[in-house]
């Protein structure tokens, strides 16, 4: 599979806009580079060697749709990846969490199988505990949202093998999971509400968000794609709130002047007042 204008090309455009037209995924705002890889990942499974071929084996087979998208949209993740970015936020937690009283709302963008949303959630109840407000933490709200049907299913059934636990303290495991299967803590699954959403053709679900996480999806996009997204992070925060990027994401664009760098090794940002 080559890039350029030729045949090969011209397959290529042809099959992305056809995956476009049949499930709604903006194809033409990922990196081509990132689109070929995942494409060619089933391109392998199915058999087929060109473009052509793929385009008619999705003709025959409705269910490759279906694993196609698995594949475009998949995001590798575990409870409290890199976890002094988590120890970071705590901070900006504690403070939310005393000034909205408990009603703290949260958007996990891009939330892949649950492990951030229901991170998240640990991470308000320990918000809450540190305030002695356990009692308050029915209050809060986290929104976690994919494109990806399977992901979704995978944080509905809200069940976890051991790895996904390799970075979360054990005392945080102990406290809120239970034994394996690991699943969150039933106070935990209430406040996380799951559901579909397209980041790049979708309005945020309930704006505005104390906070909002959206670490290793935006590199996935194209400059453009990226910028429209910042902005709608930016939209989507109430004054002061915080968003949370991947490590080796750079804000950029317009958002870049009403969002403050305030921990910059971590990604953490503030929406100006």
């Amino acid at each position: 599979m080559t890039a350029g204008g030729g045949p090969d090309e011209r397959a290529f455009r042809a099959l992305t806009q056809k995956i476009t037209r049949a499930r709604g995924l903006a194809c033409d705002s990922y990196k081509d580079r990132c689109l070929r890889r995942r494409i060619a990942v089933r391109m392998r499974a199915r058999g087929v060697h060109t473009f052509d071929d793929y385009s008619r084996l999705l003709d025959q087979d409705q269910r490759e749709y279906d694993l196609l998208v698995d594949a475009l949209t998949i995001n590798v993740t575990k409870f409290f990846r890199n976890v002094e970015t988590w120890r970071a936020l705590a901070p900006w937690l504690d403070k939310l969490w005393i000034a909205r009283r408990g009603e703290v709302r949260v958007w996990s963008a891009g939330c892949a199988s649950g492990e951030e949303p229901y991170t998240v959630a640990v991470a308000l109840a320990e918000a809450a505990r540190r305030a002695g407000q356990e009692r308050l933490l029915g209050r809060a709200r986290v929104d976690a949202t994919d494109i990806d049907r399977a992901s979704l299913e995978r944080t509905r059934a809200a069940q976890y093998p051991e790895a996904a636990f390799s970075e979360t303290p054990p005392e945080l495991v102990a406290r809120y999971f239970t034994a394996p299967p690991r699943q969150p803590a039933p106070e935990l699954q209430r406040i996380v509400h799951v559901a579909k959403h397209d980041l790049t053709s979708q309005p945020p679900p309930a704006p505005p968000y104390d906070l909002v996480v959206c670490r290793n999806v935006v590199i996935y996009f194209d400059r453009a794609m990226q910028e429209q997204l910042f902005t709608l992070f930016a939209d989507a925060l109430a004054p002061g709130g915080v968003l949370l990027l991947g490590k080796v994401e750079t804000l950029f664009g317009a958002a870049r002047e009403r969002l403050v760098l305030e921990e910059p090794r971590e990604r953490i940002y503030r929406l100006a007042p």
